[in-house]
C-alpha cells in the first residue's frame, strides 16, 4: 500500500474532485464552485475511485469530503450537458455497470467524514448519508426534493434514513421534499454536529485528526464494518456473538496491548495495526440460555 505524504493529489481538479493530504488525513473537494459543485456521471465516477483510492492507502487514517464555494452540492448537475434522467436501454446499461463497480463508501474502513460547508440537495444529500460521520452547517438549507422533481429519492437513501432517523421524520422528509437547516438536521438525528458556517470545515478536520491520533486504524476500521453489518443484522444473538468473537481476537493484537500500555504510561499511543486486516471467519454460533 501506498504510504501517507502531504501534498496536493490533483491541485487542478479532475472531472470536478480534488484530493489533498495532510498527514493521515486526506481532504477531498467536491471542486466545480461554478455550478455549485453539481455532479455529472465523471464526477460521480471519479468521487468514488478517489475514496476507494485512499482507503486503500494505509497511511491514510480518516477522510474528510467538503465543497468548494458556497455550496456543498446542489445535487445533480441539471443543466444542458448534465443530468438526464429520461434513461434509454443504452443509458441505463451504461448505469447500471457504473453503479455494480462502484465501491460501496460501508464497506471502506477508512472513516468518511462529511464536511457539510453549505447547502446540498438531491444528490448532494444522499451521498453524505451514506458517510459516517456529518458535520453541517447550522443555517444552510438541506433537502431530499426528488418528489418535486418528478423523482424517487436514490443513493440507497430509501433504506438508510429511516434507520437514521426514525420512519415517521423519514416520511417527512422524503415525501414532501421540504428544505430543512442544519440546526434541524442535528435534532433529527442527521447531522452529527451542526455548527457556524466558518467552523464546518475546521471541527470535521478536528475529528479527523482525533481519529488519526488517538486511535487504532485497526480498531476503527473493524468497528465500522461490524456497525453497518450489525444494522443488516437479523439474528440479534448472532450479532452479538460476532462482536465478542472479534472483541476477543483484537484483545490478541498488538494494538491492544500498546493501547492499554500507552494509557497506563500516559502517552501517546503508537498503534501499528493495519486498517485492513481480515478478522478470523465466524465460528458456530453458542448456545444461548433460554429463558
Amino acid at each position: 500500500m501506498a504510504a501517507v505524504k502531504s501534498t496536493s493529489d490533483n491541485a487542478t481538479p479532475v472531472h470536478g474532485i480534488s484530493v489533498e493530504r495532510s498527514g493521515a488525513v486526506a481532504t477531498v473537494w467536491l471542486d466545480r464552485p461554478d455550478r455549485g459543485n453539481g455532479f455529472i456521471s465523471d464526477m460521480q465516477i471519479e468521487l468514488h475511485d478517489r475514496l476507494a483510492e485512499l482507503d486503500a492507502d494505509s497511511g491514510i487514517r480518516a477522510i474528510v469530503v467538503t465543497g468548494r464555494g458556497r455550496f456543498f452540492s446542489t445535487g445533480a448537475d441539471m443543466e444542458p450537458g448534465g443530468a438526464n434522467f429520461a434513461f434509454d436501454a443504452e443509458h441505463t446499461a451504461r448505469a447500471r455497470n457504473m453503479m455494480a463497480a462502484r465501491p460501496r463508501p460501508w464497506k471502506l474502513r477508512t472513516p468518511i467524514i462529511a464536511a457539510m460547508n453549505g447547502s446540498a440537495v438531491g444528490l448532494g444529500l444522499t451521498f453524505p448519508l451514506q458517510w459516517d460521520i456529518r458535520v453541517m452547517n447550522e443555517t444552510a438549507k438541506y433537502g431530499f426534493v426528488f418528489t418535486r422533481r418528478g423523482l424517487i429519492p436514490e443513493q440507497n437513501s430509501l433504506w438508510l434514513l429511516p434507520k437514521l432517523v426514525g420512519l415517521s421524520t423519514a416520511m417527512d422528509l422524503l415525501l414532501t421534499g421540504r428544505l430543512f437547516s442544519g440546526a434541524d438536521a442535528k435534532v433529527m438525528g442527521l447531522a452529527t454536529e451542526a455548527v457556524p458556517a466558518e467552523e464546518v470545515l475546521p471541527r470535521a478536520l478536528a475529528i479527523a485528526d482525533e481519529i488519526a491520533t488517538h486511535t487504532s486504524p485497526l480498531a476503527v476500521g473493524l468497528t465500522k464494518q461490524l456497525a453497518y453489518e450489525m444494522l443488516q443484522a437479523t439474528d440479534r444473538e448472532a450479532a452479538f456473538h460476532r462482536e465478542w468473537e472479534i472483541f476477543r481476537w483484537m484483545g490478541r493484537q498488538p494494538d491492544s496491548a500498546e493501547g492499554v500500555a500507552s494509557f497506563i504510561e500516559k502517552r501517546p499511543p503508537q498503534f501499528t495495526g493495519d486498517k485492513h486486516a481480515a478478522p478470523p471467519e465466524a465460528t458456530e454460533l453458542w448456545e444461548a440460555p433460554d429463558v
